[in-house]
């Protein structure tokens, strides 16, 4: 079976955004069991929490579902631009009452690795996704030697032929409207990165395997124009967060139904790397996009024990509020009935 087969298979090829801090397997059991693809987020999980995670899901559904991981290099240390940071946040420190010399160290996030393929294993997932390229080819050989079908996210036309060289399955076109971390691998110019429907025919255009629209893309409107530009599938992120079974804070649920959604920006001051989210505080005032921030993931310790403080207020001023940049639609409703409406849009529009 090939993976367009698969998708063949679904209700409608609906794919659920993995996002990570906003969810756990509940998301994505939903979204399988309704006929989609759900997808977990396991760049945050330890090789415990993975295991946990899988089993829920093998509990729940004998649906597809897939498996999302981060394959970015990790940073070589770099204690002068630490520094920087540290003083670029110290303000905000003594502000909330914080010990700037306490920011714990850490990456946070952690690439995929043969201790999360150990684990992965023994549960054969349908699908496998990764962002920010590929992991190395041995891990990569692994994944596909058990029978897994590889996606990976392409936000330019050449990111797209490079993984259709390395025998990924299928591609996700990543366009610039989408929330949360840009998949962006061979460039760091965010001058290359456009928008999706400029970007999906493109690499529609020049590739074999089955191209995944992705971004912007939270109504029925855009769920049947992907699929009438060639799209072979669509995937959905900010429309499931504020869906029953996503795990999105209640600050984030407020900021993404109120008119501050309207004006959301790439930052890099929450991880290190550009990522969509609605625009707050600490984004105005040190500007969304920091030569100060340390490399991904490391940027996240700092931010952190803000995040904290500010929360326990009641504020997001130091919240990732990851979105794409259309909310208007997010609904307080079950995932199931987000789906089958997104799934109706897609027979539709055949």
């Amino acid at each position: 079976m090939s993976i367009h087969t698969l998708l063949s298979s679904l209700r409608a090829p609906i794919v659920q955004a993995p996002m990570a801090g906003a969810q756990n397997h509940r998301l994505c059991l939903a979204v399988s069991e309704a006929g989609g693809l759900g997808s977990l987020p396991a760049a945050m999980l330890s090789s415990q929490d993975l295991q946990t995670e899988l089993m829920a899901l093998k509990a729940g559904t004998h649906a597809p579902y897939n498996v999302n991981f981060f394959c970015h290099t990790p940073p070589l240390p770099d204690p002068a631009r630490d520094a920087r940071w540290q003083q670029t946040l110290a303000p905000y420190y003594r502000e909330l009452g914080l010990d700037a010399d306490s920011i714990p160290s850490g990456p946070g996030r952690v690439p995929f690795n043969h201790d999360s393929a150990d684990v992965l294993e023994a549960f054969k997932p349908a699908v496998v996704s990764f962002h920010f390229g590929l992991p190395t080819p041995d891990l990569l050989a692994r994944v596909k030697g058990w029978g897994s079908w590889v996606m990976s996210s392409a936000t330019t036309v050449q990111e797209a032929l490079w993984l259709q060289a390395q025998g990924v399955d299928a591609i996700i076109a990543q366009g610039l409207e989408a929330g949360g971390h840009r998949g962006m691998f061979l460039t760091d110019d965010l001058s290359t990165q456009i928008g999706t429907f400029a970007l999906l025919p493109q690499i529609v255009n020049v590739v074999r395997v089955p191209v995944i629209a992705a971004g912007g893309i939270a109504t029925t409107q855009g769920v049947a124009a992907a699929r009438q530009m060639g799209a072979s599938g669509v995937q959905i992120g900010t429309a499931y967060l504020c869906s029953h079974e996503a795990t999105t804070s209640a600050l984030h649920r407020a900021a993404l139904q109120s008119p501050a959604a309207q004006h959301t920006a790439l930052t890099n001051l929450f991880s290190g790397r550009p990522a969509r989210g609605i625009v707050n505080r600490v984004m105005r005032e040190l500007g969304a996009l920091s030569q100060q921030a340390p490399a991904f993931p490391l940027a996240t310790a700092g931010i952190a024990p803000l995040r904290a403080a500010a929360e326990a207020q009641g504020l997001s001023d130091f919240t990732p509020l990851w979105s794409g940049q259309n909310a208007a639609s997010v609904q307080n409703i079950s995932a199931t009935d987000i789906t089958r409406d997104f799934i109706s849009a897609w027979q539709a529009a055949d």
